[in-house]
């Protein structure tokens, strides 16, 4: 059991990884390494947290749990690479909110629609390809 939960999860992060990483691509012309680690880092949380709740909890409260995971996973990731590394991966220092330029609201709105999407496309996933319990989702 042990086994297959840590293959799933492996999948899971190599599809959240490889779908953020051609994310960012598609809309800024490039990535890092480091995006495809946290893509997948947070895609495996979707199936965690769903999986905890059985996929019954309402979708916006995923989606809010899922907004403020990835949020801290990017400010976390930031100031890795961003202050500690010196790789100058992201600066939203000219954005409005934002934390030390690592993290800014604009930003977690975004993130928020990609949570909005991670969520069912993991539970889906997990169904169709594992054979796990297919996830329920509601709105309110």
């Amino acid at each position: 059991m042990a086994l297959k939960r840590l293959v799933e999860y492996g999948f899971l992060w190599l599809v959240g990884g490889s779908l953020y990483y051609a994310f960012e691509i598609a809309f800024r012309g490039f990535s890092h390494w480091s995006m495809f680690m946290l893509g997948g880092i947070c895609m495996a949380f979707f199936a965690f947290q769903g999986r905890a709740m059985h996929w019954s909890e309402p979708m916006w409260k995923q989606v809010i749990r899922c907004t403020i995971f990835v949020t801290a996973c990017e400010f976390i990731t930031g100031i890795i690479v961003n202050e500690w590394l010196h790789l100058g991966v992201w600066d939203y220092s000219d954005q409005p909110f934002h934390l030390f330029g690592q993290i800014c609201l604009p930003f977690a709105v975004i993130f928020s629609g990609l949570c909005a999407a991670g969520i069912p496309l993991c539970g889906y996933l997990l169904h169709w390809i594992f054979r796990e319990e297919k996830p329920r989702y509601r709105v309110l």
